[in-house]
């Protein structure tokens, strides 16, 4: 008997990381590539109930597309895609490719991440829970290793509802999300262990346009310590008796990799992101825009107003010069009923 083997398809995303409303590229190749293959592309669905993914096709590419290249556009949280390839009248299909991932560390109300302690740095020793929240009630925890392949918390912790708690010393430099039972992908952060005496404290997510961050330098056998010494993309930028690097309203020139020193022992170095706050627009511009709106809407309430309060002066006077006139006329034939009454008086008494 004669297995005919389908050939698997490949495909490649980029960027890994999104920035707000990003363009996501992916393409497809064939094992061992031949002409005459249409490409078809999924998103990736998560089925929490057997660990794998459904497939949905994207928009547009029902009969597939010539190109083997798709652009998806505006995406702005984590997501996962796949894709396939087919041939012929009575379409001859490959495998589907492995689901590849986009990140966004970008919260949304459907499904988060939150990490405990709050922090990207750890040491192996430290206890680590990761909690998702969301529309659902059915979670799983993923995570994308450095030097490794996808695996679910069971394989390298405990899932009890909706946290995973990662076991002491199977701690690994990865890329963590959450998956819910609705479909939805949380937020997805970093998280290293550092084997050193010293790790930097830093936020996992990123941080908003004009908030407050705090940067701490952390021993293995200490909490906090002072005398620290701050850098910013290998550059020094604090190295007096303070505990803390403040940033009291951070803005995207903050943005940067980060590290601490202290007592000739550096930390490893982080990334440390930044985002644009909820309003695309500075305070007096968000001003300026209610006033210009304002306006645009009374302005043609006041002019009409005007005009009717000076059709309403203009009747008026209208009606009081009538008025005036009826007065006038009124008086002048009284004055004449007077006259005649008074020259027929004398002509009656001779």
């Amino acid at each position: 008997m004669v297995y005919d083997k389908k050939p698997q398809a490949v495909l490649t995303v980029s960027p890994l990381w999104l920035s707000p409303e990003a363009t996501v590229n992916l393409s497809c190749e064939v094992e061992n590539p031949s002409a005459g293959w249409r490409f078809y592309w999924y998103k990736a669905v998560p089925k929490l109930a057997d660990n794998s993914y459904s497939d949905e096709l994207l928009p547009g590419n029902s009969s597939g597309t010539e190109q083997d290249s798709y652009i998806v556009y505006g995406q702005p949280h984590t997501a996962g895609y796949k894709c396939r390839a087919g041939r012929g009248d009575r379409v001859y299909y490959t495998q589907y490719s492995e689901p590849k991932f986009v990140w966004s560390g970008d919260f949304h109300s459907s499904a988060s991440l939150t990490v405990s302690p709050d922090r990207v740095q750890h040491f192996p020793s430290d206890s680590v829970s990761l909690n998702c929240e969301g529309n659902s009630a059915e979670w799983r925890v993923r995570r994308f290793p450095e030097d490794g392949y996808p695996s679910y918390c069971s394989y390298w912790g405990t899932m009890t509802g909706s946290t995973c708690s990662i076991d002491r010393y199977r701690q690994s430099a990865a890329v963590y999300w959450c998956e819910s039972g609705s479909g939805e992908f949380s937020n997805a952060v970093n998280i290293t262990k550092h084997n050193g005496d010293i790790i930097l404290v830093s936020p996992v997510r990123p941080v908003t346009e004009g908030d407050s961050v705090s940067l701490s330098c952390k021993l293995r056998t200490e909490k906090l310590v002072s005398d620290v010494f701050f850098y910013r993309n290998g550059e020094l930028i604090q190295n007096d008796t303070r505990r803390e690097l403040n940033i009291s309203a951070v803005s995207k020139s903050d943005e940067g990799f980060y590290k601490c020193q202290h007592s000739g022992k550096a930390s490893p170095q982080s990334w440390m992101s930044v985002k644009s706050s909820s309003s695309p627009y500075p305070p007096f511009q968000i001003v300026g825009l209610v006033i210009g709106i304002l306006l645009i809407v009374l302005l043609p309430l006041l002019l009409l107003c005007w005009y009717k309060k000076s059709k309403d002066t203009c009747c008026h006077r209208l009606i009081q010069s009538q008025r005036t006139n009826q007065s006038s006329a009124t008086v002048q034939t009284v004055n004449q009923d007077e006259n005649q009454q008074q020259v027929y008086s004398s002509l009656l008494h001779g």
